[in-house]
């Protein structure tokens, strides 16, 4: 039999299906063996807070996840990509460790919402892939991963989904302890990382007060083999070129984060209120190779303009982000509503890419948003909720790679969600309709309005199983970048010309999911796909001046894939104590809707006149920059205060590429993780131990614009200890 690394990618994904498939159903039969009632598992309800109507992730008929206590200390890492990264259907960008953003579906950027406890992050992680997410997952309490489109509930700018991070600095409820908190210290192999955090939680009277902080130190990460991959022929001057290269150490990866915040929160019977304050400093580095600068006509330093801006030093992103958190709410207002809730942020972000140490360009994003929902007493079986949304983000770029103006943008938009139960079936309803105007310097405005309409339903077919459909219509305004950029855009090492006659974008998503639950198994499958109208993507358009020319443009595609996972209990004794298996897999495939070629006026700025090409684009094919088909494993142990696991996760050969771009080879990624915990009066304590890339595997992802210059971090153990009161 062929080795599992030379599977062909249809072979990946049948072998997936079968063993998503095959081992639940062999499962069930084992459970119905032991338990001919075929009792259904009782399943923690941790409550969605993304929700207005506050369902568990399994009431929800439309797809969630949710990381939540041991799972989460487990997958926390220090960006917000790499934590989520396991769950299937999602995976993250990659920048060097200080850049990682979550990419579901294979949808990235503005289609996927980052959130702060349900308001957007609002800094400028969507404008350029080296710009990292200003949320610190260390902090969280929990993570919710909304998959497909949340446009109802968010905005435009969720059509690919939504990461809502809760961290607990504003609570719903009273704690039951008066004094609570935990601590944790750890350190790692792989960069020398010191880090520390801490969280504390006061309840006096209706208030709880709360203080956290965070501090992370790392040095440049260990790598396997050489940082930059060549394409080059064999041979001795291969050998040479590779001696000159970085080896074993990635330069200019350290990270520097300190985060913090203060709240307060009056719970009261008829009414709430809270404020919380908070600071987010993240100083990282941008691999070599990331930034290659010109002379501002697209054409690289050549000489002593070269050798002079070298001695300028590695590039560098000085990141502070200040915000401002408020939420309240009164219950039972009126006879027919049972809350109306207020939430709101204001927060002030600035970022500079330091060279050598010295300032080159800025950006930042000063901006506020405000949601308002009601939320309804049941009337008639229906319980539901509505409201208004209100976001103002202002937006500034100054500097040699200031490639997209400042940009006013102002949102609007009216909710409803409902949802319904009829015997087994349950019918969630939702609609949305936003304006969005974005004011830039230099250029003329803009106006959208999208129209989002969304219909989900659980037929619920016996205690064990149950049936889940979707059906949404999603519209996207353009954002800044995609309609007025024009010039150098370093980050992804091109220069990018954006389109100010560019439509809104519209999805029609279809989805069916099979959901399973048993005494001894738990288990998800789910297909979809999603035709969008006028898709917004960035060109490679063969036109090179110096670096290549990628034009923001539009075109039919279509996304649809498959994703699958099973939890197994295998073994629950005292004597040999609790193992259980998690198996998952996921694929997603990606191509424009069209066939032939379309022609195309191409203006590229050039001091102050452009140089005018007339192009041909493929109006079908691979879209870049796709992740990859996955196959997982983790095996978990438990016995008293003991618990351990082991796994692996299988990276499939990227070949479903996209014009001019390289396909990527497949890897295997081991990891384990052991821990102990003990408890003290009014105290808990955990030891722990992380292995990552146990293999010490090179690996480059095929969704990371760095691929060529910085693979993955090489082994590591990190280890530290945990302390709850």
């Amino acid at each position: 039999m062929k080795p599992f690394r030379s599977l062909p990618r249809r072979h990946l994904l049948t072998r997936a299906l079968a063993v998503a498939v095959l081992v639940p159903a062999g499962a069930t039969a084992i459970a119905a063996d032991a338990d001919t009632t075929r009792t259904p598992r009782d399943l923690d309800a941790v409550v969605v807070t993304a929700s207005p109507l506050k369902g568990s992730a399994e009431s929800l008929a439309k797809p969630v996840e949710v990381l939540v206590g041991e799972e989460l200390d487990r997958s926390k890492a220090a960006t917000l990509g790499d934590t989520v990264s396991k769950l299937p259907g999602v995976q993250t960008t990659f920048f060097g460790t200080g850049v990682g953003r979550p990419i579901i579906r294979g949808q990235e950027g503005p289609r996927v919402q980052v959130l702060s406890g349900g308001i957007g992050s609002m800094d400028a992680s969507t404008v350029s892939a080296d710009h990292a997410v200003s949320i610190e997952p260390f902090l969280a309490d929990q993570i919710e991963v909304l998959k497909g489109p949340a446009t109802l509930l968010f905005g435009s700018g969720a059509i690919g989904g939504a990461v809502n991070v809760v961290d607990g600095r504003l609570p719903d409820t009273l704690p039951e302890d008066p004094f609570s908190g935990r601590v944790e210290v750890r350190g790692n192999t792989v960069n020398d990382e010191r880090s520390g955090m801490f969280r504390l939680d006061g309840v006096n009277g209706n208030w709880v007060l709360h203080v956290d902080g965070l501090v992370r130190n790392t040095d440049d990460y260990d790598i396997p083999g050489y940082a930059v991959l060549e394409h080059h022929d064999e041979g001795e001057e291969d050998h040479a070129h590779e001696e000159e290269q970085p080896k074993g150490t990635l330069p200019n990866s350290s990270v520097r984060t300190r985060a913090g915040a203060v709240g307060a929160t009056w719970l009261g019977e008829k009414a709430y209120f809270g404020l919380a304050a908070s600071t987010y400093r993240n100083n990282y580095g941008i691999p070599a190779g990331a930034h290659v600068h010109d002379d501002g006509h697209g054409h690289e330093h050549e000489g002593e303009e070269e050798e002079a801006h070298e001695e300028e030093g590695p590039v560098r992103i000085d990141m502070v982000q200040n915000r401002i958190d408020v939420k309240a709410g009164v219950y039972d207002p009126f006879s027919f509503l049972q809350a109306i809730n207020l939430r709101g942020a204001y927060n002030d972000y600035e970022h500079v890419e330091l060279e050598g140490g010295m300032p080159a360009t800025r950006f930042t994003n000063r901006g506020r948003e405000l949601r308002l929902e009601a939320v309804q007493k049941e009337f008639h079986g229906w319980r539901g909720a509505f409201g208004l949304q209100y976001g103002r983000s202002d937006f500034g770029a100054i500097g040699e790679e200031a490639f997209v103006p400042d940009t006013l943008t102002d949102t609007l938009g009216v909710f409803v969600v409902q949802e319904k139960d009829f015997g087994p079936w349950k019918l969630e309803l939702g609609g949305r309709h936003e304006q969005v105007k974005l004011d830039p310097q230099g250029h003329a405005n803009r106006d959208f309005d999208v129209t989002s309409l969304s219909g989900a339903a659980i037929w619920r077919i016996n205690p064990v199983f149950d049936l889940r459909f979707g059906l949404d219509s999603s519209e996207r305004a353009p954002t800044n970048e995609e309609l007025f950029a024009g010039g150098t855009h370093v980050a992804t090492q091109s220069i990018e010309v954006g389109d100010a006659n560019l439509d809104k974008e519209r999805g029609r998503r279809a989805e069916i999911g099979l959901h399973a639950h048993t005494d001894r198994v738990d288990f998800k499958l789910a297909v979809y796909q999603t035709n969008f109208k006028d898709f917004i993507y960035l060109a490679d358009t063969g036109v090179e001046e110096g670096l290549p020319v990628r034009l923001w443009t539009q075109q039919d595609a279509k996304f649809k894939g498959v994703e699958a996972e099973a939890r197994i209990k295998l073994v629950d004794s005292e004597q040999a104590g609790a193992w259980d298996l998690r198996l998952f897999g996921d694929r997603v495939r990606a191509e424009l809707d069209g066939t032939g070629t379309r022609r195309v006026q191409l203006a590229v700025p050039h001091d102050d006149h452009f140089h005018r090409y007339t192009i041909d684009l493929a109006q079908g094919g691979n879209l870049p920059r796709i992740a990859p088909a996955r196959l997982g494993a983790d095996l978990n142990w438990s016995l008293g205060g003991w618990r351990a696991s082991v796994g692996a996760v299988r990276y499939a050969k990227q070949d479903d590429v996209a014009q001019n771009e390289e396909p990527s080879p497949g890897y295997t990624l081991v990891d384990a993780h052991l821990a102990y915990r003990w408890d003290r009066p009014e105290t808990s304590w955990e030891l722990f131990l992380d292995g990552s890339n146990l293999t010490d595997k090179e690996a480059r992802p095929h969704t990371s614009l760095l691929r060529d210059f910085s693979p993955l971090p090489g082994r590591g153990v990190a280890f530290g200890i945990r302390a709850y009161f």
